[in-house]
């Protein structure tokens, strides 16, 4: 990209920002990620076009990413509030095996994770997951193997003696 003064533009992205986001914090935070992005982006500007258009259609796109990401984040901590109202409290010894299941599961990395929940608490398909999740089956596969691996290992090496029952949902 040629020599453009970013610096001179700082105000209109402000402007933009803040209009998008209609909260200082907010609008100062995309101006900073947005700056970030086309500086990392910077070889995909078309020599002859308008920086500064080619700045706000960034600004723009990341605020449509974060409102996407934002709905997305809202509907599911709805959706499990809908979930854990309808639950019972279990009695204590149940709680405890549930909180110790549950925080190995958070542990397990995003991608096995996510996996894992839309086959064995979805009920998706292994092809419908890998669709939602935008892999290959082959891929999402592996990533349930080894979250189930990784569960496994958490139930044997936490005395598997004392609670055999822990059954793996779809394991086959």
């Amino acid at each position: 990209m040629a020599r453009f003064d970013i610096v001179g533009q700082l105000g209109s992205l402000r402007r933009y920002a803040r209009s998008l986001t209609r909260d200082g914090a907010d609008a100062e935070d995309l101006v900073h990620d947005a700056l970030v992005r086309a500086y990392e982006r910077r070889g995909t500007f078309r020599t002859g076009g308008n920086p500064r258009a080619w700045l706000f259609a960034i600004m723009h796109n990341l605020f449509i990413d974060r409102m996407r990401s934002r709905r997305s984040e809202t509907a599911r901590v709805e959706q499990a509030g809908y979930l854990t109202e309808a639950s019972m409290p279990a009695p204590q010894d149940h709680s405890v095996r549930l909180a110790e299941v549950r925080q190995a599961f958070l542990a397990l990395p995003e991608e096995q994770r996510s996996a894992l929940h839309l086959v064995a608490v979805e009920g998706l398909s292994y092809q419908q997951a890998a669709d939602v999740i935008g892999v290959p089956l082959g891929t999402l596969m592996s990533r349930i193997g080894r979250a189930r691996a990784a569960l496994r290992d958490m139930e044997q090496g936490g005395s598997a003696k004392a609670r055999p029952n822990l059954r793996i949902v779809g394991d086959e």
